[in-house]
């Protein structure tokens, strides 16, 4: 089984996160940011890697630590996981409709950590969540991951409805990357023979 648990503890937050990247799906979350919480179920649910997520911080000045450190610890938890990241498909993308809005996720399991973020919010805030923290939730996800991650919402008008379909698309694009290739099952997917460093 490939799991991982991590603990991320600063003057800003203490975060611990346990997964299991060959799961079913099952979550336990609870950030003290409400809309986070929904967020990283859904992620849990459509990978179907397993996640437990405890995180404590200064929620009083506002989400920004929080959502950041947790995506590090999340991604963090992720690459441990992976170890040499032998026998992994690597690659995954995902077209997903929620009702009027189109996201689309495609991704790099290689160690090579890149987010290009095409996502545009109309509204400042999803309830009292700034949205323009979910790219640096995706930006800490990929670097601490080792994840070359491409974000785009082709259309959309709903703010949650693209928040939403974003997790959801990278949720499944991973659930794609990181299956085993019965083919391959012993070795990186690299012709380097190790995944990382420069091109």
């Amino acid at each position: 089984m490939r799991t991982a648990s991590y603990e991320r503890r600063t003057k800003e937050t203490e975060i611990e996160v346990e997964l299991n990247l060959d799961g079913g799906g099952n979550y336990d979350v609870s950030t003290g940011v409400g809309f986070l919480d929904h967020m990283l179920e859904q992620l849990s649910r459509h990978s179907l890697i397993d996640l437990k997520v405890r995180a404590k911080g200064d929620t009083h000045i506002d989400f920004h630590h929080v959502t950041e450190d947790v995506g590090i610890a999340i991604g963090t938890a992720f690459s441990e996981a992976l170890g040499d990241r032998a026998g992994i498909t690597r690659y995954g993308s995902a077209l997903i409709p929620m009702d009027e809005t189109l996201t689309r996720v495609a991704l790099d399991i290689s160690n090579r950590p890149y987010l290009i973020w095409k996502v545009a919010f109309s509204r400042p805030k999803l309830g009292d969540f700034d949205t323009e923290l979910f790219k640096e939730w995706f930006q800490a996800f990929a670097q601490a991951g080792g994840i070359t991650l491409h974000v785009e919402t082709l259309y959309g008008e709903n703010n949650h409805h693209i928040a939403e379909s974003s997790f959801k698309a990278l949720a499944r694009a991973l659930r794609q990357g990181l299956e085993i290739d019965p083919r391959k099952s012993d070795a990186v997917p690299s012709t380097k023979g190790v995944l990382g460093g420069s091109l």
